[in-house]
């Protein structure tokens, strides 16, 4: 005789804090583990948990992940809903349609899912032409990972999918058979993909390069160095694969220097040159510290572009770092020909936009030389934060005077 089914697992049922209660009302989408006040059982990562208030009203529903200090990410907060493949599609195709009018047929590459602000919280999709690339930042996807990319491949069919994986849920991924760069979804790609931005031509290396492949989130601020360049001599330091280089390039400028510490990141900027051959401006690459670079330079730009990866990766470091954008205006500044351009940029989530903004403007008073502000810019729209932790890119542009 058949032993009776086991009896369904009761919901996971979370408490937390008055304060949590309060960031939850508010519409944060991160519940953290030293705020969770109660629980009725253990919880599985991937698992849908339900966080009640303290008068045992539904107030907010999540994936749960007991692996990560970040215990619950939030994707509903208000009245219960049922979560099944429809709730998720819906969610995805919110994502889309979000996008379907910032894009012409000379761009697809852009990002198509921004986690928490897409309400797809720790999972990051990205496309470069023909290919999708998902990165996870839990391991709570991975239980949903089949349906997901199922509801990818319906609305990018034929698209091949890569996975990409947060360094700190490595080991965990490789329990269940994942592994950072595999093919989920059609062939290997065997290379660098090529794709589209505004009509130039990129490579992606979305299988061991930085982020997806590709620094998406610049591209506004490309196009703003595109209308800047004319006739300038253009300095991109911090290059990574050209791209500022190309944009001024296209813009008309006179010579444009690619420079990084990275031969690998010089190299793929001298492919990316060669994949637009209309870009007739004069190119080098410069192998050199952008700070020791800049510091003893001699040569003079007309156009400068500082966009240095992250120099706070920890709150503790945010002190060091606003000194350090505030070094690299300096020096920058010193490397400008009368009229010149400054365009400076941060990624550190660490360091707010009117903190950096600030050390760059005390660069140029500090500089004796009268100046402008041209503006200031922040996320791209395809890039859009909804709270606060995801707000980390901010750019500011100032004109020096003749």
């Amino acid at each position: 005789m058949s032993p009776p089914p086991a009896a369904p697992r009761p919901r996971l049922r979370l408490r937390v804090s008055a304060p949590a209660e309060a960031h939850l009302r508010a519409g944060h989408p991160w519940l953290y583990e030293g705020s969770v006040r109660e629980q009725n059982r253990e919880g599985e990562a991937g698992e849908l948990a339900v966080v009640y208030d303290r008068r045992d009203r539904f107030l907010a529903l999540g994936l749960y992940d007991p692996h990560s200090p970040l215990r619950l990410r939030v994707l509903h907060t208000g009245r219960p809903v049922t979560v099944d493949d429809g709730w998720w599609a819906a969610r995805l195709d919110a994502a889309l349609h979000r996008r379907a009018a910032l894009f012409g047929p000379d761009t697809d590459g852009y990002r198509v899912v921004n986690g928490e602000s897409d309400g797809l919280p720790g999972a990051v999709v990205d496309r470069y032409g023909g290919t999708l690339v998902l990165k996870l930042y839990t391991a709570a996807w991975f239980a949903h990972l089949p349906m997901l990319l199922r509801l990818l491949e319906a609305r990018f069919p034929g698209c091949r999918v890569v996975l990409r994986l947060s360094r700190n849920i490595g080991e965990l991924a490789g329990a269940v058979g994942l592994t950072d760069g595999l093919t989920l979804v059609g062939d290997e790609p065997g290379g660098p993909v090529i794709f589209r931005e505004t009509g130039l031509k990129f490579e992606a290396d979305v299988v061991r390069g930085q982020k997806t492949g590709f620094f998406l989130d610049q591209r506004e601020n490309r196009r703003r160095v595109e209308g800047l360049s004319r006739g300038r001599r253009v300095l991109n330091a911090f290059s990574f694969s050209g791209g500022f280089s190309l944009y001024a390039a296209r813009g008309g400028a006179r010579e444009v220097v690619s420079l990084d510490l990275s031969a690998h990141a010089l190299a793929s900027a001298e492919r990316n040159f060669a994949l637009n051959p209309s870009l007739t401006a004069p190119h080098e690459t410069v192998q050199a510290d952008v700070f020791e670079w800049l510091a003893r330079a001699r040569r003079e730009f007309d156009l400068i572009i500082l966009d240095p990866p992250s120099l706070a990766r920890r709150e503790a470091e945010r002190e060091g770092a606003i000194r350090a954008y505030g070094r690299l205006a300096t020096d920058g500044i010193r490397r400008l020909a009368p009229g010149g351009v400054l365009v400076s940029a941060s990624c550190s989530a660490h360091v707010s936009a009117e903190e950096f903004w600030e050390a760059v403007r005390g660069a140029a008073r500090r500089s004796g030389h009268r100046w402008r502000e041209l503006r200031t810019s922040r996320h791209a729209p395809d890039h859009h934060a909804s709270f606060p932790e995801a707000e980390y890119l901010k750019a500011i542009f100032l004109q020096f005077e003749a």
